[in-house]
């Protein structure tokens, strides 16, 4: 009888055969579609700055720019004593310090991925059954388990959470300047309640003076009983604005307490006069490729696009074949003594082909995508900073130009107000003479104050600009995590 399985047997090897040729050739075309390549990091192009646009405002070379401590250039002391307090008690701060652990501990997890996992269990069974014995049974099992990084994938995760530990420390820097910028402005706020509630006090008791001889003089028949209830009213106008400084005051204090890590209502500070007691200091200098190099949300920005170009690159890695090296052994006896005289092992590779996984493909297409996002916010943050210069410095500029006018108006009417009180005692001018002289005086007085106020928070935004003094950070494609690490 004749065989006739044998063109079947024949037919199916050619079609096992043409099924491994389809397969292979469209692992081919995968493969020569996909590009494994991780891409060569480069920096986001931005608009380029030549120059600031108020060159005049700057009055310190650009090697002279600015020291770490540049709060110091205010010569205060206390104000002194206040930075380093925020600095050692300040929750913000605290917190981003925290994630600089976690993210220098992520990347001992993500090395991990090229070790090899063990796995070891042990056990024991008893089992009775009615009219037999007790049946006893030992095990003893372990498995090790190795993916073997044959391209880099892992390394090149280990450089993109590199990436993000320096830029969680540039987040920290960036957090500790505006925490000192803070405290600053604060404090000199403080300060110009205090000698605005010095002026207050003084014009206060100063129109209770007026009130008292406007009553004196009403009851002579001199003046109307009209001029004592309009300065009645003036009284209670300051004595309103007098509240609302002392009000304004508290509410700074309290904000400052919490910006050093006190409980707000327990930290007091002493009260002083901000124009005697802090200095302004000389506006620094700048260039764009120091602003660049120096301001930490630029660097945290630059930072994340590196990390976002090794995901990248680690996606890309993914498709590519992978190799895994397993390990099994094994025991089991019924007794404890003979456990390990029958013990078993096995191995066995094997090899993955990740290409033919649409996940992994489009997981490319995600990291592309991501970088595209870093770049363009590194870009934005970077506009950003020129137009953050370029304010202060015209803030700065005008600002102290105002400060001359203000002076020489306050020198003017002080003359004024010397002449008006020689004058009144030849009765030449009336007593209300006088006392439109001291407000006006008085007014010019506080805008020189709230405008020395203005200059020191102006030049607090410059410094915040500038990026503080911070030594400059070069971004490279293979970030050391031990030398580009500011220390704290």
């Amino acid at each position: 009888m004749p065989d006739h399985s044998t063109p079947f047997i024949v037919h199916g090897a050619r079609a096992a055969l043409r099924r491994c040729l389809v397969a292979g050739a469209c692992l081919l075309v995968l493969a020569a579609c996909a590009d494994f390549r991780p891409p060569v990091y480069q920096r986001p192009e931005t608009p380029a700055k030549p120059d600031w646009a108020r060159q005049g405002s700057i009055t310190v070379s650009p090697a002279e720019t600015i020291v770490p401590n540049w709060w110091q250039a205010f010569r205060d002391p206390y104000l002194d004593g206040l930075v380093d307090k925020a600095i050692a008690g300040n929750y913000d701060i605290k917190v981003l310090a925290a994630r600089i652990k976690v993210a220098g501990a992520q990347i001992a997890e993500v090395k991990a991925g090229a070790l090899p996992v063990f796995d070891v269990g042990a056990g024991a069974s008893f089992e009775k059954s009615t009219g037999t014995s007790l049946v006893k049974t030992y095990n003893l099992g372990t498995q090790v388990n190795w993916d073997i990084d044959i391209w880099g994938k892992v390394e090149k995760g280990v450089q993109a959470q590199t990436a993000e530990f320096n830029a969680t420390e540039a987040d920290w820097r960036a957090g500790y300047l505006t925490l000192v910028s803070d405290v600053s402005t604060t404090y000199f706020q403080i300060l110009q309640f205090d000698e605005q509630i010095d002026q207050q006090s003084k014009t206060l008791a100063r129109n209770k003076q007026i009130l008292a001889t406007y009553q004196a003089m009403f009851q002579n028949g001199l003046i109307p009983k009209i001029r004592v209830m309009q300065q009645q009213a003036e009284i209670n106008r300051l004595t309103k604005d007098l509240l609302e400084l002392r009000r304004s005051r508290d509410i700074s204090e309290n904000a400052l307490a919490t910006l050093v890590g006190v409980p707000a209502g327990v930290f007091k500070v002493p009260a002083g006069r901000l124009q005697e007691r802090v200095q302004l200091p000389t506006v620094p200098a700048g260039l764009p490729s120091q602003l660049l190099s120096r301001r930490p949300d630029i660097v945290a920005a630059e930072y994340r696009v590196l990390e976002s170009v090794n995901l990248v690159g680690q996606a890309r890695l993914a498709q590519l074949p992978s190799v895994s090296l397993t390990g099994r052994g094994g025991t089991a006896s019924f007794a404890l003594s003979d456990l390990l005289k029958s013990f078993t092992f096995g191995f066995m590779p094997s090899i993955n082909l990740p290409m033919l996984d649409p996940g992994v493909r489009a997981r490319v297409k995600t990291s592309e995508a991501q970088t595209k996002v870093a770049e363009s916010e590194y870009g934005r943050t970077v506009i950003t900073a020129f137009e953050e210069v370029e304010n202060a410095l015209v803030n700065v500029d005008a600002h102290k130009k105002q400060r001359v006018e203000l002076q020489q108006q306050v020198a003017q009417l002080r003359v004024v107000s010397a002449q008006i009180e020689a004058q009144l005692k030849e009765g030449v001018v009336s007593q209300l003479d006088v006392f439109e002289t001291e407000r006006s005086l008085l007014s010019a007085q506080q805008e020189l104050l709230a405008n020395h106020q203005q200059i020191l928070a102006d030049t607090v935004t410059l410094y915040k600009a500038l990026g503080g003094g911070w030594p400059s950070t070069e971004v490279s494609n293979a970030p050391k995590e031990t030398s580009q690490q500011v220390s704290k």
